[in-house]
């Protein structure tokens, strides 16, 4: 299992009974992308060291730690081993500490299935984009979803929709991503005029964001947002 900054979030004990893992399921190490270099940036020193701090690990669990490496959004890792997991975890670049899976958690998924039979994967940490309308830009939070490309229609599976509606009720759409760059804003129901679900398609999608950048958008969205 990956390790997600658990600030603020209540994780569920893997040794209790009926607690979720990950068993032969390795779809996020196919879909999330890496770059190399990335765990040498300020942005991500300044999340270690924020790991510490809040007992999320200790200064010794970085000292093995291999570095980031390149892979694009929808390749499988060369140290993903088929139903066996990851062969390096002990060893695992920081974006796969960094990174958590809402499935594992039980966040408000309990009616889904696990990401590698619903073939998506949904991010625990939240992003925003910016929606420009009369010259006035907004921030709207979003949850993004990672969609197996090759099981492009993924996004609709009736427990995803009802996931999202829900959130929907609080200001915040879906991001549903294929790769890095291609994707669409999913709209529910709560948050248009008429009352559909719209895809509202894009000729880009925003690019992940660093914490620090992620935390003052989200700090800033709307939560009463109608997208027409």
């Amino acid at each position: 299992m990956r390790i997600g900054m658990r600030i603020g979030i209540e994780f569920e004990d893997e040794s209790a009974p009926g607690a979720r893992r990950c068993g032969g399921c390795t779809l996020c190490c196919k879909l999330l992308p890496m770059q190399s270099g990335s765990d040498r940036s300020s942005h991500a020193l300044e999340a270690m060291a924020a790991m510490v701090e809040h007992g999320l690990a200790q200064p010794r669990d970085f000292d093995a730690m291999m570095p980031a490496f390149d892979k694009p959004a929808g390749a499988k890792c060369p140290h993903q081993s088929h139903h066996r997991g990851c062969k390096v975890y002990d060893r695992r670049p920081f974006g796969c500490r960094y990174w958590n899976c809402r499935w594992l958690t039980r966040d408000d998924t309990d009616d889904q299935n696990r990401p590698d039979r619903s073939h998506y994967v949904i991010d625990l940490m939240p992003d925003f984009i910016t929606v420009t309308e009369d010259d006035v830009r907004t921030n709207i939070e979003v949850v993004q979803v990672w969609i197996d490309p090759d099981y492009r229609e993924a996004h609709r599976d009736p427990a995803l929709r009802a996931y999202l509606a829900r959130r929907g009720k609080d200001g915040v759409l879906g991001l549903i991503r294929f790769s890095s760059h291609e994707g669409f804003v999913l709209i529910p129901p709560a948050m248009t005029t008429d009352g559909r679900w719209i895809e509202k398609q894009t000729d880009k999608v925003v690019p992940e964001r660093q914490p620090g950048e992620r935390i003052a958008g989200i700090a800033s969205a709307s939560r009463k947002v109608v997208v027409k």
